[in-house]
């Protein structure tokens, strides 16, 4: 389990805001504050100058003998290095790339569930994205499983780990779960519900989408099988990334075609991959770790740099959360969904509310007009928004990460005080 440095220096938010051009974007004579990270993040310029120096220099496909495609293919392992460290893995050639989470979830339910039989389970939660639950539940209809759903507890939006338990069996083949609630910002206990599920001789899939620009990922420490995240989540392009136990993905069926090399990772990518946007998110891991590295002068390697710079944008991330909280409790009309503390072992700064006169969409009209930028809907996490009974509306979430400002958050507070004032 990775240790965590325990003095650090703080995070300078403002020279992390410099790194951003999008964040001096103006509308409606406004500076525009972002509060849509959890549908994406911005980048900062070492990612873009990466997929530009990418596209000029070395732009070309994998494989060949020939300079600039051995200079694309040393590119793309030293991206897997970076991973890997950002991951928590000592073995990069069990990471690999795809279009996106969704897409990589889905072929990889399609290759597992050919080692499925009839009677056979698969544990899911309703507080999961649909993206790691529909693949799954496809995947056991065409083999007979048969799908299991733990619930939430509605009052707080977490994880009813009692009814996890109750569903855990010695016929649970896989548990689906994500590390963050991308709705609610709520956090799982991937450990502990890692050891349960081996127990039970249950592997583990983890959805890290919404953890991975908050919380520094351990898929050692943890103990899980597979896990999945997004590079546009964690201020890099469109990539998807997933990675497994080098024994499982070694002897699972993987889904390619005939020419494609029988070993890791190659064996799990389909076709060309997107080399620029690796490229981007290998500079986004380096973003973070020089993040680290200013908090933590010191740091005697990425993988702690990362660490540090985690434990500082958690600090930070926190105080936003707590102020956020604290000012929505005192809005009229505003009803805050899920944790209603800013706890870091129970949450992220993802915030989802409702307003008792204006829908979902409303409200984020409003807040756009006063170039304050947030989502509206049930952002693909159908199953909690069921759960919750706030469909077909959704929720209006407000969701930070570090480049944030305690500035932004009294604005949003002001312009939702001006709805009943």
């Amino acid at each position: 389990m990775d240790s965590v440095p325990s003095l650090l220096q703080p995070l300078d938010v403002w020279e992390c805001r410099r790194q951003f051009a999008a964040l001096s974007k103006r509308e409606n004579g406004l500076p525009v504050t972002f509060f849509d990270a959890a549908a994406g993040t911005q980048v900062p310029h070492a990612v873009l100058d990466a997929v530009v120096r990418y596209l000029v220099e070395t732009n070309a496909n994998h494989g060949g003998v020939f300079a600039t495609s051995r200079e694309s293919d040393a590119l793309l392992f030293s991206a897997r290095a970076a991973l890997a460290d950002f991951l928590g893995t000592a073995d990069p050639d069990t990471i690999f790339f795809g279009a996106n989470m969704t897409t990589l979830t889905f072929a990889f339910s399609r290759a597992i569930s050919r080692t499925w039989k009839p009677g056979d389970e698969i544990l899911l939660t309703r507080l999961e994205h649909d993206a790691n639950f529909t693949p799954w539940v496809r995947a056991a209809e065409e083999t007979g499983a048969r799908i299991r759903i733990a619930d939430i507890r509605p009052e707080d939006g977490t994880l009813d780990l009692d009814d996890f338990a109750r569903k855990l069996s010695p016929q649970t083949r896989l548990v689906a779960v994500t590390a963050a609630s991308n709705a609610l910002g709520t956090l799982t206990p991937i450990a502990e519900i890692t050891r349960q599920a081996h127990a039970a001789g249950a592997l583990v899939f983890v959805d890290a989408v919404h953890y991975a620009p908050h919380r520094c990922i351990d898929t050692d420490g943890w103990g899980i099988d597979f896990l999945v995240c997004s590079g546009y989540k964690f201020f890099a392009p469109h990539v998807g990334i997933m990675w497994g136990r080098r024994p499982l993905l070694e002897s699972l069926p993987a889904y390619k075609v005939r020419p494609a090399p029988n070993v890791l990772p190659d064996r799990w990518m389909t076709g060309t991959q997107n080399h620029e946007g690796i490229a981007g998110v290998a500079a986004a891991v380096e973003y973070l770790a020089d993040l680290g590295r200013g908090c933590e002068p010191g740091a005697p390697n990425r993988r702690s740099a990362l660490r540090s710079a985690f434990q500082a944008i958690t600090r930070h991330e926190q105080s936003l959360a707590a102020a956020l909280l604290q000012d929505l409790s005192d809005c009229p009309g505003i009803r805050v969904w899920g944790i209603r503390k800013a706890d870091a072992d129970r949450r992220v700064p993802t915030v989802a509310i409702t307003h008792r006169r204006l829908c979902a969409r409303e409200l984020a009209e409003y807040l756009a007009s006063r170039s304050i930028f947030t989502w509206h809907g049930n952002f693909y996490a159908l199953p909690l928004t069921e759960a919750l009974g706030v469909e077909p509306d959704g929720l209006l979430r407000i969701s930070m990460v570090h480049y944030n400002t305690h500035e932004e958050v009294a604005r949003l507070i002001s312009a939702l005080r001006e709805l009943d004032a």
